[in-house]
């Protein structure tokens, strides 16, 4: 979201996925476009300016992968997860990549799973 809504961040994210591959559970779009309605619901963001952060998204070359719900799920239970954020877990961890998030309970969670993680300096 940070990149699509040109926050702050959006620089040091774009430099930490220069020569990487992107891979994401696939509820990444649907999680997307729950943030997007929600803001505009909060009236903090426009519809326009959502076709436009859309557009943007579906340029980002991400490769949506299965995930394993049951292992998902034991993940969410042992770490006190929302399923959303477990299935990101457990994308990266059946492929053998680390987690690129601004979220620092995300980042815990990870270190807490054995998954690696992509450390991001604004």
């Amino acid at each position: 979201m940070a990149v699509l809504l040109d926050e702050p961040e959006r620089p040091a994210l774009l430099r930490a996925t220069v020569d990487g591959d992107l891979l994401a559970p696939p509820t990444l779009p649907w999680e997307i476009g729950n943030a997007f309605s929600a803001l505009v619901k909060r009236r903090r963001l426009t519809w326009v300016a959502v076709r436009r952060a859309w557009a943007a998204y579906e340029r980002i070359p991400v490769q949506l992968v299965a995930v394993s719900i049951p292992r998902s799920l034991e993940l969410a239970a042992r770490l006190g997860l929302y399923a959303y954020d477990a299935y990101v877990l457990e994308a990266a961890r059946a492929h053998g990549a680390s987690v690129l998030t601004l979220d620092r309970r995300l980042v815990s969670a990870a270190q807490m799973a054995g998954v690696g993680t992509v450390e991001v300096e604004p």
